[in-house]
């Protein structure tokens, strides 16, 4: 018997939000999964439109399972998701999110298992809130650095993520880049899918919230650095900002990938640096422009 996919979907307000479509799609398409063994579990954070009537709908007619009552926030509605999950593996999707390739599982399990990984990552399709879409391409060795990847374009084994005490719940934004982050420092395995099987919208949260974002990101940097590391004001400000690291600091993360992936790893991150740097400039030209 093939394993359990557990898929988690926070919920709040989807009707008076405008999301019933966007809904719909995403539990329609996983109704059309070719692999054959998903559930599908809803954590709604106490809606109080007709969001509950609605997923009562799809539970009666065995969609899915949900469970309605306050949380704190996304990520201790994905923790509650794991708690009630029953799945080998979980994936993470909000409820404007839809899978768009129906085979896509069959193939991440199949080479999950055939790699016995830990956790999967895939390219996926991003829409941007001012309506545009690109593609996301994975990018792992950049994980010290920016997310390297979509959280819904992602398997994880429900059993490493209990192990590691699940998403850090203090994090309202960055909570998924801290748990991958962590993953990689545990050196547990991962594997890379190579077909696009997620569509997902881009969250305007870090968007509208940067400060809280980048404070969060601070304290990731000193929550799983600190014991590698003596880390100053001015080196986490570098890396926040900058993605810039020391060349200690840098030579000690490279030992988390393969020895023949260690120059790979350093000129991504240098890549990425001068991303970064030019994004900032950037920034700061445009405020000036405003000022004069």
């Amino acid at each position: 018997m093939e394993p359990l996919v557990s898929i988690i979907t926070p919920t709040h307000n989807i009707i008076e939000n405008g999301l019933t479509d966007e809904f719909n799609l995403l539990v329609n398409l996983l109704d059309k999964q070719t692999y054959p063994e998903v559930e599908h579990i809803i954590i709604d954070k106490a809606s109080n439109d007709d969001t509950p009537l609605l997923l009562k709908d799809y539970k009666n007619k065995g969609y899915i399972h949900f469970f309605s009552e306050p949380d704190s926030g996304k990520f201790q509605a994905l923790n509650k998701g794991i708690m009630h999950a029953k799945g080998k593996y979980v994936a993470f999707v909000s409820c404007d999110d839809f899978f768009h390739d129906i085979t896509g599982f069959a193939d991440v399990v199949a080479l999950m298992e055939a790699n016995n990984a830990d956790f999967s990552f895939a390219p996926a399709y991003c829409i941007h809130p001012e309506g545009f879409v690109f593609l996301f391409e994975p990018a792992i060795y950049n994980v010290f650095q920016v997310m390297p990847c979509s959280r819904q374009a992602m398997f994880f084994k429900k059993s490493v993520i209990e192990k590691e005490g699940y998403f850090d719940e203090k994090f309202k934004i960055m909570g998924d880049f801290d748990l991958i982050m962590r993953l990689v420092l545990k050196r547990y395995k991962p594997v890379r899918v190579n077909i696009n099987y997620t569509t997902y919208r881009l969250s305007e949260k870090t968007m509208t919230y940067p400060d809280r974002a980048e404070a969060e990101c601070r304290a990731i940097y000193i929550k799983n650095f600190r014991n590698l590391f003596q880390l100053t004001n001015p080196v986490v400000d570098n890396i926040v900002k900058y993605s810039e690291f020391p060349p200690a600091l840098l030579e000690k993360l490279s030992a988390y990938f393969p020895p023949e992936d260690k120059q790979l790893f350093f000129d991504a991150c240098e890549e990425m640096h001068q991303l970064r740097v030019n994004a900032q400039n950037q920034m700061q030209q445009q405020a000036s422009e405003q000022q004069q």
